[in-house]
């Protein structure tokens, strides 16, 4: 079996950091069985070279090696593409079709960004993975086929199956060995090596002298987040040394081709706080609470005013400033705390039905209405959100729509309630 050193030489890869010499010696050591590998890691590491070190290193490596991006073939036709169709099946299918685990038979195939793959394609992927079983499109006719599958994402798959985009089970299938990739970032002693190796190549290959980095744009190259990874590098290298007459390349002039370059570099964040941000936290706070508190006594002025007329029409009319000031902040709730209340209508006028006041202050007649308003909803909703949950068999989502409320603020009543 080769080593780690050799496969590298054979498949130009560059780097000596201990995270990528770990990913080769997975690849070494999963090659000779059958089973599925799925390699991850994001955009522009270097997925494509692990299935190959895979196939190569195989009992596989004389039969075919097919590489599929999953995410650039359209729905329409994925299937068609990976287990071909029949004659007829189809507008357009007008003669028989091999698809590629059929071509592949005793190979390996490749699935690059198996995240994008439809469901309906997930089941079928499912099936050959189980039992090596698949059917052409318009045909009831099981084919098997003997086929190794290495699959790549850049995305996050739990993320994905949580969503309902990826079959949890499809990703076990997959996933038996996973092998990741490490971003450029974290391999920053790696990251001058391939620059130079790109350099050493656009040189050769638009024969002019090879760029130099001098030692303030050795550092930005090194302190650069590099969101595109070895992708993003090659092109930057390649634009300076197409566009530069100067071969020795300074720390200004690599920054203006790494656009973002303030954005990507690490930023320096003081751990102690000075004492002006919590001061200024505290006035925050401050205005927020007195804000509040002059908004509630708007609302008790408007609910004594209504008491006295029973006229909600005048009262608007007199309040209209403070009405449309408490409507405005009310849009601007989080949902979460914003509830529905119903309020009874006689002869087109609003009525709250207020008991009789027993009482000489008037202030603590209003609260005294509030509290017993606010137990009789409490109560009211309490049943409601009981009734909901058993209808549809403690499903949040579809009990928090039949409420008409959102699913976050049915579970913080839950917790309430403790339901």
């Amino acid at each position: 079996m080769e080593n780690i050193q050799a496969i590298k030489q054979r498949f130009g890869i560059i780097g000596n950091d201990p995270k990528l010499n770990r990913v080769i010696e997975k690849a070494i050591q999963v090659a000779p069985t059958d089973i599925s590998v799925l390699v991850t890691g994001e955009s522009g590491v270097g997925k494509e070279s692990i299935p190959k070190i895979i196939h190569s290193l195989s009992h596989r490596k004389h039969g075919k090696y097919i590489a599929v991006n999953c995410g650039a073939i359209p729905e329409g036709t994925i299937d068609s593409e990976l287990f071909g169709h029949e004659k007829g099946a189809f507008t357009g299918a007008t003669t028989t079709r091999n698809g590629y685990f059929e071509v592949a038979d005793g190979g390996t195939i490749f699935l690059d960004e198996v995240g994008e793959l439809p469901l309906p394609t997930q089941v079928r992927l499912l099936r050959v993975l189980e039992n090596g079983e698949f059917l052409k499109v318009g045909s009831s006719k099981t084919q098997k086929t003997d086929v190794r599958i290495v699959a790549a994402t850049n995305i996050d798959m739990a993320d994905a199956i949580n969503k309902g985009k990826f079959r949890e089970d499809l990703y076990y299938r997959l996933s038996t060995i996973e092998i990741c990739l490490p971003p450029l970032r974290n391999r920053s002693e790696d990251i001058h090596l391939l620059f130079r190796k790109f350099a050493s190549d656009f040189a050769q290959k638009y024969k002019m002298p090879t760029i130099r980095l001098d030692d303030g744009a050795h550092d930005l190259l090194l302190k650069y987040h590099w969101g595109g990874n070895i992708r993003q590098l090659r092109n930057v290298a390649e634009q300076i040394s197409v566009l530069e007459k100067d071969r020795n390349i300074t720390q200004e002039t690599l920054r203006s081709y790494l656009q973002d370059v303030g954005s990507n570099l690490p930023a320096v964040i003081n751990s102690s706080k000075k004492e002006s941000d919590f001061s200024n936290e505290r006035e925050l706070l401050y205005k927020v609470l007195f804000d509040m508190k002059r908004d509630l006594n708007d609302v008790k002025k408007l609910t004594l005013e209504l008491m006295k007329s029973g006229n909600m029409s005048k009262v608007k009319e007199e309040h209209a400033t403070i009405i449309n000031k408490l409507h405005s902040d009310t849009q601007e709730m989080d949902d979460d705390i914003i509830e529905k209340t119903e309020v009874t209508h006689e002869n087109d006028v609003e009525v709250l039905n207020i008991p009789k006041n027993t009482s000489g202050d008037k202030y603590q007649y209003a609260e005294d209405i509030e509290e017993e308003e606010s137990l009789s909803i409490q109560e009211k909703e309490l049943e409601l959100i009981k009734k909901s949950l058993e209808k549809y068999n403690g499903k949040r989502k579809d009990a928090a729509d039949e409420l008409g409320i959102s699913e976050r603020t049915l579970y913080r009543k839950i917790k309430q309630y403790n339901l």
